[in-house]
């Protein structure tokens, strides 16, 4: 099934764990998260609006996700309230052999160079909806910081 397929059958509901890490070796900090896949544009994107916690307080955020066979230049528009501060991050992707949509952007750290950020998004009818977020050093150093699995809502 290709990634399209995937996408597409991913409308829907969705509910599950949501695990952030704010330094590599710091304990995860678990919350819930609801999320809503629909198709927009004609099909042509996949919106994933999703809300979680960190310590009691509520976040949301949006992904936008080109539904296209091919990779192009901007394939995941996201926007977070926790983790673009008030900005949005595009990035561009492929998907891989596993049937994952994986993209990579980068964002500015001032007054260093730029790091980056790799989304891994997975997609499948009896594995749930996957949703992987590494923060990625200059140097190329990556570290996980977001793991967010889903099932279906009832």
């Amino acid at each position: 099934m290709t990634t399209r397929e995937r996408l597409n059958e991913a409308v829907g509901e969705w509910s599950g764990t949501n695990r952030l890490w704010l330094m590599p070796d710091d304990p995860a900090r678990e919350s819930r998260i609801e999320a809503s896949i629909e198709l927009v544009a004609g099909g042509a994107f996949a919106s994933i609006r999703y809300t979680w916690e960190d310590e009691g307080r509520a976040h949301d955020g949006l992904l936008v996700v080109r539904n296209a066979p091919e990779p192009g230049p901007e394939d995941i528009f996201w926007v977070d309230s926790f983790h673009t501060a008030g900005g949005s991050m595009t990035f561009r992707g492929e998907a891989d052999p596993d049937g994952r949509i994986v993209a990579v952007g980068s964002y500015a750290a001032p007054p260093g160079p730029d790091w980056g950020w790799r989304i891994a998004l997975k997609t499948d009818a009896d594995e749930g909806l996957r949703i992987v977020m590494h923060n990625i050093t200059p140097d190329g150093q990556e570290a996980l910081a977001v793991e967010a699995e889903l099932t279906r809502s009832a």
